[in-house]
């Protein structure tokens, strides 16, 4: 792909994924794509051929960017408390946005396509990072943990928890900040 090609289609992704935080996943057409975009139902053709296509593709770079962020920051020699804090940190920023976060449109796809293996994985790879980092915590002296995996699965339901929450019963900048210091102060041993 040409640069002016990739340019393109990291152009169609942005503002497919802002459409997708607006109306969620399931009112998302290609339509509303072309308009969103402003260009031709066959130009957005020539990347991608549905909604879904484009909403995987969105999720995925979404994927590698945290990875990647993760990544550095480890390598960077910065602690596991600063990373898992640094994690729930950016939790808590999808949270309590109110628009601009992809969570809805991602609960939508998953129960629209009556597969669980989707959130699954999405919520087993966010528990493997936060096992990871509560072992990488515990090595470091920072964190005292019996069970690393089951504490993780354990922030995962709470996170998951908050972020239906939040769109239901509309939680406060507060009360994840009391969560998250909780969950450090759990793992500290404090």
């Amino acid at each position: 792909m040409t640069q002016k090609s990739e340019a393109k289609k990291q152009y169609i992704l942005e503002t497919a994924r802002k459409v997708f935080a607006d109306k969620g996943y399931k009112d998302v057409t290609m339509k509303d794509i072309v308009e969103a975009c402003d260009i031709s139902r066959g130009g957005l053709y020539l990347y991608f051929g549905s909604t879904e296509e484009i909403f995987l593709e969105i999720l995925k770079e979404d994927t590698e960017g945290s990875d990647s962020a993760f990544e550095e920051a480890i390598r960077g020699k910065t602690s596991a408390e600063e990373i898992l804090q640094l994690f729930l940190e950016e939790q808590k920023k999808e949270l309590l946005a109110e628009d601009d976060t992809l969570s809805v449109a991602t609960y939508e796809y998953g129960f629209l396509k009556k597969d669980e293996s989707f959130l699954r994985a999405k919520f087993n790879e966010a528990t493997r990072v936060i096992e990871y980092l509560i072992r990488l915590g515990c090595h470091q002296k920072k964190f005292h943990c019996r069970n690393a995996h089951k504490m993780a699965v354990n922030v995962m339901f709470l996170i998951e928890g908050l972020k239906i929450s939040a769109r239901t019963i509309r939680v406060t900048g507060e009360e994840v900040d009391d969560e998250i210091a909780f969950i450090l102060e759990e793992l500290r041993g404090s």
